[in-house]
């Protein structure tokens, strides 16, 4: 016997939505977490628990600081390496901007409009330059809506050695495909820094900077081509101590 139980006709409606087999996945991205520490792996663990099961309504819209944050020692999460306005430095929830990257290049497979996207001063691990979305609470976040008839369920885990999020909806998503266009490339400079103890200090081999600019296709009867974003990111120079 099966026992249903009493929602209302409202909430009796929503139960039914999501039994099983009424959803399809309708998005899906992963990103790796190889050469990532520990504490970064550990923090994008958690935003990736807080995100797993949310569910965006029809029409509404979805904010990653209002699901995952804060991302605070009281809540769980530990210092971690971050970037900040070019600085590598330790800082609590470092890692979590991979589960807010992963979850941005979902929503813009499943043709989901972005209402705020923030790009990281350098290119991320983990996505290519263009793709990444930085997350830092309560301010920098990343926001996107629901414009399918149907909700949105979340679906986010650690598989392996890679984060995995997925959208599923009993309604389809439109198929798009995303395309990456490199603009230019800066090589980073080489500065040589004198200082008596110079054989303690690390060097920082620094990276390219990158002009990119990334769009969504939606093929079909209409296609068309959709320029989400234009970033630019700074060279990283080369750091050596004599």
């Amino acid at each position: 016997m099966l026992i249903i139980p009493l929602l209302g006709s409202l909430g009796l409606f929503a139960w039914l939505w999501y039994l099983p087999g009424n959803e399809q996945i309708v998005a899906a991205f992963s990103s790796g977490t190889r050469g990532r520490t520990a504490s970064q792996i550990y923090n994008v663990r958690l935003a990736v628990a807080a995100l797993d099961g949310k569910i965006i309504p029809p029409g509404k819209e979805f904010s990653f600081n209002h699901a995952v944050g804060p991302w605070t020692m009281d809540r769980g999460y530990r210092k971690a390496p971050v970037s900040f306005s070019g600085d590598r430095l330790l800082d609590w929830g470092g890692g979590v901007c991979q589960a807010s990257s992963t979850l941005y290049n979902a929503a813009l497979l499943a043709g989901l409009p972005i209402l705020e996207r923030h790009r990281h001063h350098w290119p991320a691990s983990y996505v290519p330059p263009g793709q990444d979305a930085a997350v830092a609470y309560p301010n920098i976040d990343l926001r996107f809506s629901n414009t399918l008839t149907s909700p949105i369920r979340i679906s986010a885990r650690l598989a392996g050695d890679s984060v995995l999020i997925s959208f599923y909806s009993k309604q389809p998503a439109p198929q798009v495909r995303l395309e990456r266009e490199l603009l230019g490339i800066t090589p980073p400079a080489t500065i040589v820094r004198f200082e008596a103890n110079a054989a303690k200090r690390a060097s920082v081999l620094g990276h390219p900077g990158y002009q990119v600019a990334l769009y969504r296709v939606f093929p079909g009867d209409a296609p068309r081509r959709e320029l989400v974003s234009r970033d630019t990111y700074p060279p990283q120079n080369r750091i050596t101590w004599r």
